[in-house]
This record gives structure tokens, C-alpha cells and sequence, in this order.
């Protein structure tokens, strides 16, 4: 493929903004955009000189005929519009998560191989530069078999940012789709691919949150937290999500004789004491990586029992897109590889509607809660 790719962006908030970017990035040529909102998709358009804009997708399609889709609105409105591009032959790019529902979500993933469409789901933090050592590292062998892996955040989130579609289930929302999403990913690609088997729980321990209106981009919602919270005319949602969630996990690797036991710990609303933190423990040493998505620094266990910060390679740097921060970035990077398959280029397998399906499946299993096992008796 001689010409540039083609790409209509569904979303004009902070995803949406940031994949026409992404794609810009990579190369191709961002054609038109489709919001909710005449006013604000108008505004969009002009700021990022996107020449086409919309309030109807399925005209757009028609209009622009886009080799590529950008799904960035969420998830809650995912899927006809997925469906639809799929239906017209445009390979799809999809923000997290893919759905709703685990079923809605397989149908997609289905509807795209038989169509023959490529597709690219964004649990894009995978590609975080500590993330790509750390998977060197194990793959080298520097910490032997690898037995287990520690995922621990606290974000301590504001109780009162804004009612929104991250308070609601149907909308998308919930913290395993708007984590565990990346957190599973991150783990998958340092220790192997294949999940065997998984449990857990999830907390709604928010309860309610305050409806501003105003906010479409959901990086600044926390400007719009009201000043005066006991108002008696403020109004309010009730969130109906998760907010917290632990998960026990069971991967096999490739490095490893038996599978490798991993832990999500997430508190969303929780205070954190020490430092998030993703941890590899091996039969022979460990990788300890600080941040709740793995920003940095790395530290190795080395030979003398202490902790030790590995600088990242140079290799690693220089192939790191630019970008004004990490979700940024880690969208350029995905998106290029999407962007070089399309033109026939060879590329790293990178995440697809396979994954984002799978994964919808197990947050559904684990929103169950149904794993417990009555020892009151006992």
C-alpha cells in the first residue's frame, strides 16, 4: 500500500485527541472525525486541521472511506460502530475496553476474522520502556525460572471527580477496564502469553459521585470537581462499578516448568504507603519495576542480594515514540505497528480484538465474585 492509510477517528475527547495524533505519528492520514456533539466535533476538527467532521458515522464511512478506524469514545458505544466499519472493510483500532459484555465483545473479535480486517486493541502499557527490559531480562534468564509476580496500586483516586462513564458498567467503566486491562498485559508480556486460569473480587467503594456538566475530556475531569461538595443543590450518581479489585492468576511460560502464580492488588480510593510497584521473583532473582504501569526505574537483585537500578537500553530509548506522556506514547507505539501491518510490513505481534475479547471474558468472571468458599463452619 503506495498511498498513505486512510484513518476516520470516532471520540473528540482525550482519546480521541490523542489516537488522530498517534496515527499522524505513524505516518498516516487522519481524514475526518466524528463526534456527538456538532458544536464540540466542529471545534476539534479545527483545532487538529482534521478536514472532514461529522455527527453520523456510518455517512462518514461512506464519505471518507477510511482504511483504518479509531474507536475513542467508551466502550458502552463500541460496538455498533465496530461492527459497522468491519462491515464496510476498514481494519479497526480500538481504545479499552473492546465492550461491555464478554459475549458482545467475542462477536466482535469473530465478526473481524471472518471479515479478514486487522484489528488492535489498546491495553497499550505493554510497551512501557522498563516493560520491553524486563521482558529482555527474563527471556535472558537473569532471574532463572520465573515463579510469581507482584502487581500492587493504590491510586487514591478523588472521591468526587466528576459522574461519568467510569462510573457505570453499561458506559465501559470500572477499574479492571480501565487497569487490570494494562496491568495484564504488562504481565502477559514479561512472563508469557498464555493464561491458564484466574479468580478474584471486585469493591464498589465509591458509592456516588457528584453530575457537572461540561466535561469531555476525560484527562481534566478533575477540574470540574465542585468546590463546595456539600451543596444542597448539587446533584448526584450512583456509580454501579468496581473501584477496587484483587486478582489471583495462573500463566504458563515458556521459561518456566510449572506456571507462574500472579497477584493484581488494586485499591483505587485506597492511600498508598510505599511505592506502587510491579515485581518478577524467579527461582534464581528478581526484577522489581516502580509504578503502577511500570514507569520507572528498574531495579535487579543482583549477585550481592541487593537491589540494583538497570538503566535502560539505549536500543529501547531510541525506539520509544515521542509523546507528551506515557499513555501517549505507549498509543504511537501500538498504532505503529498497526499502521506497518496494514502496509505489509513485518511487525512484532501486538495486541489484537483476540486479546480484548479474552480479556472482557475474565473481567466478567472476575465481577462475579462467585469464588469463594464458605468456611464458617470450620
Amino acid at each position: 500500500m503506495s498511498n498513505p492509510i486512510k484513518v476516520l477517528i470516532q471520540g473528540t475527547g482525550f482519546a480521541g485527541q490523542g489516537h488522530a495524533e498517534a496515527f499522524r505519528y505513524a505516518g498516516a492520514d487522519v481524514v475526518g472525525i466524528v463526534g456527538r456533539t456538532p458544536s464540540v466535533v466542529e471545534s476539534v476538527a479545527k483545532e487538529l486541521s482534521i478536514p472532514y467532521f461529522s455527527t453520523d458515522w456510518q455517512q462518514a464511512l461512506k464519505d471518507c472511506k477510511p482504511d483504518i478506524v479509531s474507536i475513542a469514545t467508551p466502550g458502552g458505544a463500541h460496538e455498533t460502530p465496530i461492527i459497522q466499519a468491519i462491515e464496510f472493510g476498514c481494519h479497526v483500532f480500538s481504545d479499552k475496553p473492546l465492550s461491555t459484555t464478554g459475549n458482545s465483545a467475542k462477536k466482535l473479535y469473530e465478526l473481524a476474522k471472518e471479515k479478514g480486517v486487522k484489528t488492535a486493541f489498546a491495553s497499550s502499557f505493554r510497551y512501557m520502556p522498563h516493560v520491553i527490559h524486563a521482558k529482555r531480562l527474563v527471556e535472558k534468564g537473569m532471574i532463572g525460572e520465573p515463579l510469581e509476580v507482584e502487581c500492587i496500586s493504590h491510586f487514591n483516586l478523588e472521591r468526587d471527580i466528576p459522574f461519568g462513564w467510569s462510573h457505570r458498567k453499561e458506559d465501559g467503566g470500572g477499574r479492571l477496564n480501565n487497569n487490570f486491562t494494562h496491568k495484564l498485559s504488562i504481565v502477559t508480556s514479561i512472563v508469557g502469553e498464555e493464561i491458564l486460569s484466574m479468580m478474584g473480587e471486585v469493591r464498589d467503594d465509591l458509592g456516588k459521585a457528584p453530575i457537572v456538566e461540561g466535561v469531555h475530556n476525560f484527562k481534566k475531569r478533575r477540574d470540574f470537581i465542585p468546590s463546595d461538595i456539600n451543596d444542597p443543590t448539587l446533584k448526584w450518581g450512583e456509580s454501579n462499578v468496581e473501584w477496587s479489585y484483587t486478582v489471583l492468576a495462573q500463566l504458563k511460560s515458556e521459561l518456566a516448568a510449572k506456571p507462574v502464580s500472579v497477584l493484581f492488588k488494586h485499591g483505587g480510593l485506597q492511600p498508598r504507603f510505599t511505592d506502587d510497584h510491579i515485581v518478577v521473583y524467579g527461582s534464581k532473582s528478581a526484577i522489581f519495576i516502580k509504578g503502577h504501569y511500570a514507569s520507572g526505574p528498574l531495579y535487579y537483585y543482583d549477585e550481592n542480594n541487593q537491589w540494583t537500578e538497570l538503566p535502560l537500553p539505549q536500543d529501547i530509548i531510541d525506539n520509544t515514540p515521542e509523546g507528551e506522556g506515557d499513555t501517549e506514547r505507549n498509543w504511537r507505539y501500538l498504532i505503529r505497528e498497526l499502521v506497518n501491518d496494514v502496509k505489509g510490513k513485518t511487525v512484532s505481534p501486538y495486541q489484537t480484538f483476540k486479546e480484548g475479547a479474552q480479556y472482557q471474558q475474565l473481567i466478567d468472571l472476575i465481577r462475579r465474585n462467585d469464588n469463594w468458599v464458605d468456611v464458617s463452619q470450620l
